[in-house]
């Protein structure tokens, strides 16, 4: 039976980037077991050919009416699915599904009746507010990096801005790669429409990158790489702060003086 995939070679590429980032989560250590999830909008790839493909489930309720995602098409990793499987086969351990024209239904439409991750309707959620708001970004990344996930555990770094100007003066490029910083979010329950509530009011304050407290990371951008590539920028500074500590010390981190330099350089908000 022929692939969706070889109907759209831009599809085929857009998923094999969901593909290669699962891997790097996986040998990056933030993605055991089942963990994390990952949709991407990939409506752009569809071909007229793939429209007419019939469905090959019946429709399945999203448990919330999304009107701007009205005809769009998402690649959405699988629920219990390991992100280490995905990185080899990833239509044996996600699906394509569209939005029915209701905005409260979906169908799986290839390759297989593999059903999407439990928080679709979070996931999915923020697609639309991001489609309402005219954003460029199509893809969100849901794991578990170990020093963030770490930081959170302390309620002084859940403060407003505390992570975010910590990382940002561990090393240059945090601030140059990430320059929206890092929202935060109270404990919430995994997959509930408070937690995603909470995550599109923390995007809508300009954060591109939110933490889950005691739980993960929440990224949104223009695809997947370009997510993974924030959260890894991230991550990087809390391993840099956190290697300090355990070696007896506090980091002097960057000046304000410094980080405003890179800045005006980086043509960056101050």
């Amino acid at each position: 039976m022929k692939s969706i995939l070889e109907y759209s070679d831009s599809l085929s590429a857009a998923v094999w980037q969901v593909a290669e980032a699962a891997g790097y989560l996986w040998m990056k250590g933030w993605a055991e077991r089942n963990g994390g999830n990952i949709t991407v909008n990939v409506t752009e790839h569809i071909t007229d050919e793939i429209r007419a493909l019939p469905a090959i489930t019946q429709e399945l309720p999203i448990g919330v009416t999304l009107p701007h995602l009205k005809g769009c098409w998402f690649y959405c990793k699988g629920t219990q699915k390991r992100m280490r499987d995905l990185a080899r086969n990833p239509m044996a351990n996600g699906s394509i599904i569209r939005i029915k024209d209701d905005c409260a239904h979906y169908e799986i439409v290839a390759d297989n009746p593999v059903m999407p991750t439990s928080e679709l309707p979070s996931h999915l959620s923020v697609h639309n507010y991001l489609i309402a708001k005219g954003s460029p970004y199509k893809a969100s990344l849901h794991t578990h990096p170990i020093e963030l996930v770490a930081l959170t555990h302390s309620k002084y770094y859940m403060g407003k801005d505390v992570a975010t100007n910590l990382l940002w003066s561990m090393i240059p490029e945090t601030k140059a790669f990430c320059p929206r910083g890092l929202g935060m979010v109270p404990y919430m329950l995994a997959g509930s429409v408070e937690l995603a509530e909470a995550t599109i009011r923390a995007i809508d304050d300009d954060y591109d990158v939110v933490m889950w407290e005691k739980h993960g990371i929440f990224a949104v951008d223009t695809d997947v790489m370009s997510a993974f590539d924030q959260v890894d920028v991230l991550n990087k500074a809390a391993q840099i702060y956190i290697s300090a500590k355990n070696m007896g010390f506090e980091p002097d981190g960057m000046t304000r003086e410094q980080m405003r330099e890179i800045s005006e350089v980086f043509h960056l908000p101050k």
